[in-house]
């Protein structure tokens, strides 16, 4: 697939980042990206003009404020054909019927403009329905004509069972096609052809005689343009909801009235006219759905802090929605599923009990979606789940486990392997929102943005899709953040070797490995001293880690954790050797700098505490190193609570924390949530780096928790019921640490909290397989694949 250029530090890609050592390189984003940003963004190889972003960001805040729905001529025409109440000759739209008049392309269809030269279903479907409605009022004799020879020279598109259908094509097309005939109108195919479209209906209609569920009687309902007199209509119209609409569909709602008057549906008809004028969308009302889908898409791309506000108000006027079980939100399964993920991974307390209708497949099964098989709503449903903030939400589990199963039944399947959705699906199972990296995320969506640009269940015609533009700033900012992480890597690069860490042969050199865990998730281009001191921190702690597991002896231990102990009369204490003089002033030179410019942002002195939490790893790596030594077994408990520390997030986190552009009190600092929130992400870190590392482990005759719940259990419980119990351990940690993160009301600065979360989900994506951080080309790529 062609490639998006972008621009990226030398050697960037979507396995591994490398040191820069060359002027600055290209990066590739694949995918319709790459069309639209040679056709747009990157011509004459330059970034867009500041004017031309701000131009983008504009006309996003627009579509953001009051969607565009596209006019669907399948819908249009179906309003045309509602005639006035007492004058069945008069039609009571006459507006629609003259934009149906006026409306016609050059090569005698109606319907959505093809990008290529391919015809669609959905096109010949409009097509004949603007016809009959002309034929209706007996007007445009010359566009019926060109109608239907359009349809005539096009006719094999609609026995082509490659081309995609809209929903109930094989009914609502055939059937159209009766009324046509029945009407006097002569389309030039043959009859066999004629003959045989009808035929498929029959047998679609014997097929569908022998389902009595709930979901059959919802589907031939929101196909009843396909049927007619064949469908019983007061059945039917049990289906209406509370604003006069079946489905929120104007064409389903339109044949209704056309069979069976009703007020409410008129009163519905009227009021879509007046809104949008001579020409409906395919759905309404939709708002909250589009809304809700550009608020996700902005997040999936990476671009969503540019809409800070707009998007508090889309999901602030969503959660008043959702407080009073608006039809518009909990009618539709995608966009009650969607709502229900994005208010609460936004703070807002949404209970999982409104998702109570669909908790079981069998519920899913009886809707309107479950019956279609929709695999968008299949997918909303499973993510959403994954949004779970406790271990006894027996709804959430339930609707994850039969969606999981679900979708992997479909995985399975060869035919929707040929689907733009597949990846998404296989995606999802594999990588949930808890084991990834999201600036990998956004390079992906980007990339496989026609995988998930249709953003609702398609409809009898079209379907609302997200704008190009959120793709051209999402590129945008994504390549120019580039020329960001390029410079910040060669600085990183200088300081290693300044600083003489290359030189500790001991020592694993994972520079890039954790520059990539910072950048990758502590990704805005204005957050760059935050991603030093991560990546910085990260380094030096793997070199501690080497240090204390093979390349230090006891006393050199000893003399590093002294030395940290003086820190400011560490001159009274001798290095004990070259090694621990490297560690040690490398240690101190780089907090005492990130300690004065965090200082300096926090307008108070921190470097203390600095010290502070990087004596608390060293005292923790040495009560381990004398456990090994003097060959102590400790209890569960015993370890885990020093090895929550050992395991070396805090240095990595907590000095970030002054670097987000937020003020961390120190009575913050000091208060059980920070302490909490600490040891909720290093667990899930501690016990998944347990059970990959367990063998390896075991043949160092090193001890960690698998091997303590199998020694302490008396001999009652295997390696695999050791790892299930962790497991469970695991699963309860990331969903406390979780819970506490979006809790609205607390001491840390939700953006501090954020940096705990983006840890739990590094560490939950490097040892969801395997060791990813020793082996993380293999751990990326699992993620790009």
């Amino acid at each position: 697939m062609p490639s998006v250029t972008a621009a990226a530090p030398a050697g960037w890609s979507p396995c591994v980042v490398t040191p820069a050592r060359s002027s600055r390189g290209r990066a590739s984003l694949s995918g319709v990206a790459r069309a639209y940003a040679e056709r747009r963004l990157v011509a004459e190889n330059i970034s867009l003009p500041n004017k031309h972003k701000e131009e983008l960001k504009t006309r996003i805040r627009n579509q953001l404020r009051r969607p565009q729905l596209p006019p669907s001529s399948y819908d249009t025409a179906w309003v045309s054909m509602v005639p006035m109440r007492g004058s069945h000759q008069t039609p009571c739209f006459p507006q629609c019927v003259e934009w149906i008049l006026q409306n016609q392309q050059d090569d005698g269809s109606w319907g959505v403009s093809q990008s290529d030269s391919s015809i669609s279903k959905d096109v010949l479907l409009s097509t004949l329905a603007c016809v009959l409605a002309l034929r209706r009022w007996n007007v445009g004799r010359e566009n019926m004509w060109r109608g239907l020879h359009f349809i005539g020279r096009n006719f094999s598109v609609a026995m082509d069972e490659q081309v995609t259908a809209p929903i109930g094509f094989n009914i609502t097309f055939p059937g159209l096609l009766s009324l046509a005939i029945d009407m006097g109108l002569e389309i030039p195919i043959r009859q066999t052809d004629v003959c045989g479209i009808l035929h498929l209906r029959e047998m679609e209609l014997k097929r569908q005689a022998v389902d009595s569920s709930s979901g059959r009687k919802a589907y031939m309902s929101y196909i009843a343009e396909g049927l007619g007199n064949m469908l019983d209509w007061d059945e039917a119209m049990k289906f209406q909801r509370k604003n006069g609409s079946l489905f929120s569909s104007p064409s389903t709602t339109a044949v209704a009235l056309i069979h069976k008057y009703n007020d409410q549906a008129l009163q519905y008809l009227n009021l879509l006219v007046s809104e949008f004028g001579s020409a409906v969308p395919a759905l309404y009302p939709l708002k909250i759905h589009c809304q809700l889908s550009m608020v996700d898409a902005l997040e999936k791309m990476g671009i969503s802090q540019h809409f800070v506000s707009d998007i508090e108000s889309i999901l602030d006027m969503a959660y008043s929605c959702w407080l009073q079980k608006d039809e518009e939100i909990m009618m539709d399964i995608a966009t009650c599923a969607m709502a229900f993920r994005l208010l609460r991974m936004n703070g807002y307390d949404v209970s999982s009990d409104e998702l109570s209708h669909i908790a079981g497949p069998s519920n899913f099964h009886d809707s309107l979606q479950g019956y279609l098989n929709d695999t968008k709503s299949l997918l909303e449903l499973y993510k959403a789940s994954k949004v779970n903030l406790s271990e006894d939400d027996l709804i959430l589990d339930g609707i994850g486990s039969w969606s999981g199963n679900l979708l992997k039944d479909k995985l399975c399947s060869s035919r929707v392997q040929k689907d733009l959705i597949f990846g998404e699906m296989e995606y999802a199972v594999k990588f949930p929102f808890y084991a990834t990296l999201e600036r990998l995320e956004h390079k992906r969506n980007i990339e496989h943005f026609d995988a998930w640009g249709p953003l609702m269940l398609t409809t009898k015609s079209s379907s609302f899709r997200i704008n190009q533009e959120f793709v051209a700033l999402a590129v945008e900012d994504f390549s120019s953040s580039q020329y960001v992480y390029q410079d910040e890597l060669q600085h990183l690069d200088s300081w290693v070797k300044e600083n003489k860490l290359d030189q500790l042969q001991f020592a694993r050199q994972k520079l890039t490995y954790c520059y990539l865990s910072a950048a990758a998730t502590i990704f805005s281009s204005e957050l760059s001293d935050a991603r030093i001191s991560w990546a910085k921190n990260g380094v030096l702690t793997t070199v501690v880690d080497d240090f204390f597991d093979v390349g230090g002896s006891k006393e050199e231990l000893e003399n590093l954790v002294a030395l940290v102990e003086k820190w400011h009369a560490h001159h009274a204490v001798e290095f004990y050797s070259e090694q621990v003089k490297i560690v040690f002033s490398a240690i101190y030179t780089t907090v005492n700098h990130l300690g004065a410019m965090a200082s300096a942002a926090q307008g108070r002195d921190v470097t203390n505490h600095l010290v502070e939490i990087w004596l608390d790893l060293l005292s923790s790596m040495m009560v381990e190193t004398e456990w090994q030594r003097s060959q102590y077994v400790p209890t569960v408990e015993e370890y885990m609570t020093n090895a929550v520390v050992s395991f070396a997030l805090g240095p990595i986190v907590l000095p970030a924390l002054y670097f987000v552009g937020q003020d961390v009190l120190e009575q913050a600092v000091k208060d059980e949530e920070y302490d909490k929130l600490f040891r909720l992400m290093s667990t899930p870190g501690r016990l998944l780096n347990d059970c990959q590392s367990f063998e390896r482990e075991g043949n160092q005759g090193k001890l960690n928790s698998v091997s303590l719940f199998v020694l302490h259990s008396g001999g009652s419980m295997s390696i695999e019921a050791a790892k299930k119990a962790i497991q469970k351990s695991i699963d309860v940690s990331r969903r406390e640490l979780l819970r506490l993160v979006l809790r609205k009301e607390s001491p840390v600065p939700r953006p501090c909290k954020e940096l705990f979360w983006k840890m739990c989900k590094i560490v939950h994506l490097f040892y969801s397989q395997t060791d990813g951080f020793s082996s993380p080309k293999e751990m990326i790529q699992q993620q790009q694949a």
